[in-house]
Parts: structure tokens; sequence; C-alpha cells
């Protein structure tokens, strides 16, 4: 990622100016293709518009990419934790963050881009300028109504009147407040003249009191009423009794519109019931069928997107991953027939160092653990298939047998390898020194990629980095191994010398394992011995007279996820075909030449 922190969807993330949410970018890694995998791009969020660009050096050359995500999709994976695809119509991005928390940013920053877009958020109605007025969302509602009822018009016409029931309602209710409002100001300046009159005269001139409310003076009757009550016709001209009746009216006939309006609804509900009951299932099949419509084009348009590889989370089952191993393997073998074919191989002086460089143990820093290979490959790989060790004889072709042991330790097979093969016209020198020299290897060997020699420790000893050829939707896998070779001498004159090649996995600083490759384990070893039939009378010894006896033991442990039979099949097929071929090379190369002891 980029040092440049990613948004969260919080208001920070917005430009106070324009409203809009700033621009992001940083690196993720996204999928290319079965071939390349994933790799690093830098991504750019900006104006509702994903992009990607090979480097952030490479932004001047343009883009290599982008989706608009206005109608993205985005999708965390339900497995891996810092992958997330965003999907738009049947393009889809397959991006890999470095973590967690850095996927969660870059999906809240996606999704509020995403947000921001269109006519659909408050900053959008900001920007445009757009109001939802009142008068607008009662057309809308009129309108819906009006839809509505197409085939209910006396309804239509009850919902009219009791909108003119409100209306006169609502001037009544207004009419009866006023008159209120007044009878209460009148009353209270009533009752306060009365209370200041009567504070006044109280001590100057005694009073009686009527029973009905009048104060008589005895200043020989000059005031004879001194607070008249108020007549309600007096006030603003209301008629209260009218105005009662009429509310009275009114309200009655809102609620027989009501009981109207009611009745003609039950009516229509079985009508409405079974209209709705009949979109619910049209709308049912429509999403089924979309959803099935969906799966397929996903399955066939991202058919080798890395859902469709070999990983802990592959779509593919056993059988499709077999099939497609094996079209892999039987289009590799038609473009190496072509090679051989047409390629004319180049005359190597092959510098074979004296037989003594061989018999010698080394003194570089692996000199002791390479003893310990030879004396275990001398010790249990020559000893017989049969007795308790479960060998299974798996193909059988002349001279060449090949036998198999089943290991498995955490699902992963670890199936022990051995085959047995004789080959005329060549020796256990030879045969050993065009399998262990690094400088005829691309010559025979057809499943590398590339390789390089990481360091020479000895003159019978290097260390070897090799990548091997993809095999889709198999992971691509690399070896990193120790490679040496030596003579050892038969403590009986009557037996032959033992000619040895072991190949074992070691580390190095200078070859780390990388996300690209799936780093294999392997112990490997060739083990020949040669056999020589006196020529007939004095003839001298050729190549008609020998026989090399070959052994070659495998131990691999291929790492990754790749299904338990599909590696047993690839092995079973592979394997003698590399033997074959391996052995036609070496006796082409030393057809004519003379014979190396």
């Amino acid at each position: 990622m980029s040092e440049k922190s990613l948004s969260s969807g919080s208001d920070e993330d917005v430009d106070p100016e324009s409203g809009q949410p700033v621009e992001l970018g940083g690196v993720l890694s996204k999928w290319t293709n079965y071939i390349h995998g994933w790799q690093d791009r830098w991504v750019v969020l900006k104006n509702n518009t994903l992009s990607y660009y090979k480097s952030e050096d490479e932004r001047e050359y343009g883009c290599r990419g982008s989706l608009c995500l206005s109608k993205a999709v985005i999708t965390p994976h339900e497995f891996d934790e810092c992958r997330f695809d965003i999907s738009v119509n049947d393009s889809v991005w397959y991006l890999r963050a470095e973590d967690p928390e850095h996927r969660l940013q870059w999906i809240e920053s996606i999704e509020l881009h995403k947000a921001e877009s269109g006519y659909g958020s408050e900053t959008s109605l900001r920007r445009h300028g757009s109001m939802l007025s009142l008068t607008s969302a009662a057309s809308a509602l009129s309108a819906t109504s009006t839809s509505s009822f197409k085939k209910g018009h006396r309804l239509r016409e009850k919902l009219a009147e009791m909108e003119t029931f409100r209306d006169i309602l609502c001037r009544q209710v207004d009419t009866l407040q006023k008159y209120f409002d007044t009878c209460a100001d009148v009353v209270s300046k009533d009752e306060f003249q009365r209370d200041k009159v009567l504070e006044e005269d109280e001590d100057e001139f005694p009073t009686t009191t009527r029973p009905n409310g009048e104060c008589n003076h005895n200043n020989h009757g000059s005031k004879e009423k001194l607070c008249p009550p108020a007549s309600p016709k007096c006030m603003n001209g209301v008629d209260f009794k009218g105005e009662a009746i009429t509310f009275k009216a009114t309200t009655a006939g809102i609620l027989s519109t009501l009981s109207h309006c009611i009745e003609l609804m039950v009516k229509q509900e079985d009508s409405w019931q079974k209209r709705l009951d009949k979109e619910l299932d049209k709308r049912r099949r429509v999403e089924d069928a979309y959803k099935s419509a969906m799966y397929e084009m996903k399955k066939k348009s991202h058919y080798g997107g890395p859902d469709y590889e070999e990983g802990p989370n592959s779509l593919i089952n056993e059988d499709e991953f077999f099939d497609a191993v094996e079209a892999a393997l039987d289009r590799q073998d038609k473009i190496e027939e072509q090679c051989q074919s047409e390629k004319v191989r180049i005359p190597r002086r092959a510098l074979v160092p004296p037989g003594d460089i061989y018999s010698t143990i080394g003194t570089h820093r692996f000199a002791t653990k390479v003893e310990e290979m030879v004396q275990n490959h001398m010790t249990y790989s020559l000893q017989d298939v049969g007795g308790d060790a479960n060998w299974q004889l798996v193909i059988e072709e002349g001279e060449m047998k090949v036998y198999r042991r089943e290991v498995e330790e955490n699902g992963i097979v670890l199936d022990p390898l051995k085959a047995t093969h004789s080959v005329k016209g060549v020796t256990g020198h030879e045969v050993c020194h065009y399998f262990w020299d690094t400088a005829v290897r691309m010559d025979w060997e057809t499943t590398i990629e590339n390789f390089n020699v990481v360091e020479t420790l000895s003159d019978n000893a290097v260390i070897v980095y090799q990548t091997h050829k993809r095999v889709w939707p198999a992971s691509q896998r690399d070896v990193l191994y120790l490679s040496a070779i030596r003579k050892i001498l038969a403590t009986n004159e009557n037996d032959p010398d033992t000619w040895l090649v072991c190949n074992f996995s070691v580390d190095h600083d200078n070859a780390l394992p990388t996300n690209r490759c799936v780093r294999a384990k392997i112990n490997v070893a060739m083990i020949c011995q040669t056999l020589v039939s006196p020529p007939e009378g004095d003839k001298e010894i050729s190549r008609d007279n020998i026989l090399c006896k070959i052994t070659y033991v495998a131990n691999v442990n291929p790492g990754g996820w790749a299904p338990a039979s599909v590696l047993r099949a690839v092995a079973k097929r592979e394997y003698p075909k590399f033997l074959k071929r391996f052995t036609s090379y070496v006796q082409e190369k030393t057809a004519g030449k003379p014979i190396l002891f």
C-alpha cells in the first residue's frame, strides 16, 4: 500500500468545497491471467472511477484500465480476508490488499464514491440544485392514487368527497375557534370591570344583591344595572347554534363517507390480493432466472480467474482439474515434438573431469549433508522392492519398471517413486554426467522454464534454482536444490563401481520463496552401475558390450493444494516419459564417441 491513508467513509474524506470524495491512490495486487497470476498495480479512485496503472511512476502514460462505479458490485471474498472483487456487467476485477484492514478501507472508500454519484445522494442534490417541492410530491401522490384506482371510480369519487368535507370542516373549526376566543375575551373583561366597580362603591353605598345577580344601590336607584351580561349574538355576528349543527352534520358526512370507502376497499381486497400474488410469483420467477443466468455467465466468462486455479478455495472439482491438467500436458507435448523436429542441437564440448575428482568428499559447508544423503541412497535406494516396503508396480515398459508407495501427510501427496531401467551402449559415468551437468540441462529437460546456478560449491557440487513450466490450473512450482555427483568405489573387485547424482532441497539467501511460485521440496537420486560383457576374441570393448543399470528414486513434496488423484496421475504419466527422454538423449550424445568409464 502507499503511504497515503485510505478513506474509511468519514466526513474527512469529502472535499468541503465541492462536496466530492477526495482522490485516493495505493498499491493493490490485481489478478492478471493464469500465466502471470497476481501482480502489483497502482490503483486510483477518483470521480466515481477506479483506474489502475502498472506503477505510480507510469501514471503519466495513461491508465491500463478503468471501471465506472455507478453500477459496480463490490464483493468481499468469502474466505480470503485480503481479497475483494469488483464487477460491472461481465467485467470483473479481482483485487487483493496487503491485509484485511486495508481491504476494508478500500471497500468503504469505493462505496463512498459510488454513493456520491448520480442523483441519489444529498451531495448530488446540492450539486444539481434539485429540490423536492410539496406541489410535486402532491402531484406524484395524486397521479399514483389515480392510476391505482382506474377500476374503482366510485372509490375515487368518495375520496373527492372526503377532500371537500375536509375543507368545510377546517373552515368550521376556524370559525368556532374565533367564536370561542371572542367569548373568552368578553367574559374576562366583564369580570374585571365588575370587580373594579364593586371595590370602589363598597365603602360609600350599602348594596343589596338580587337573586338574579343584578346589583342595586340605595342611592335613590340611580344605577339599576352596572354590568349587563354580553349577548352571544353581538360577537362578530356568529350563530353558535347554527355553526354547531353544521359541524355535526359535516362530521356525520365524513363518517358516512369513510364507512362507504371501507366497504368498497373490502370488496376489492380479494382482487388486489390475487393481483399481488401474481406479481410476487412473477417476480420470484424472474429473480430465479436472473440468478441462474448470472451464475452461468460468471462460470463461463471468468473461467481462468483466481477462483479457477489451484488453491484452498478452488471452484474446480477433481475431474475438471484433472481434465485441464491433462489437456495442458498434451499441448506441451505437441509443442515439444515440433521443437525437437525443428531444432538442430549445437554440439558442445563436454569437459569431463577425471573420475578421481568425483570420488573425493568435498570441504564446502554442505559437505557433511551431501555425504549423509549419498550414504542413505546407497543403503536404501538400492534395496529390493519386495518385502514389507509396500511398493506397487504401476508401469512396466520393456526394461523399465516404475514403482510407487502411497504416502500422504496433511492431505499432501508425498508418494516415493522408484524406477529401474537398463540402457545399452552407455556407461554409468556418462548417464550421471549428463544428468548433473547444467550446461546441457535445457537440451533434454522440457519441463523447466528457466534455471540458474545460484552457487558453485566445488567441482562436483552446485546449488541450482529452477522454475517449472506452469500447467494450468495448477500453480507454478519452483525448486532450490543442491546437486552433487559422486563416484562410489566398489569394495569387491568383481563388483562394478557406482555413479550417483543426488539432488536435495536446501535454503539460500539469494533464492528466497516468492508469492509467484509454490516452492517444492525434493530428494532425488540417479544411481548407475556399468556392466561389461567380454568381447569375442581379441576385440576391444565397444558400446555393444556395455550395459548401464539405472535406479532412479524421487521423493517430492509438491506443496500447494492440488488434488491427490491429479498428482498421482501426473507422476504416473510424466516420470516414465522423462526417463525415456533422458536416456535417449544420452545414447544420442555418446554415439560414436570414446567410452567414458
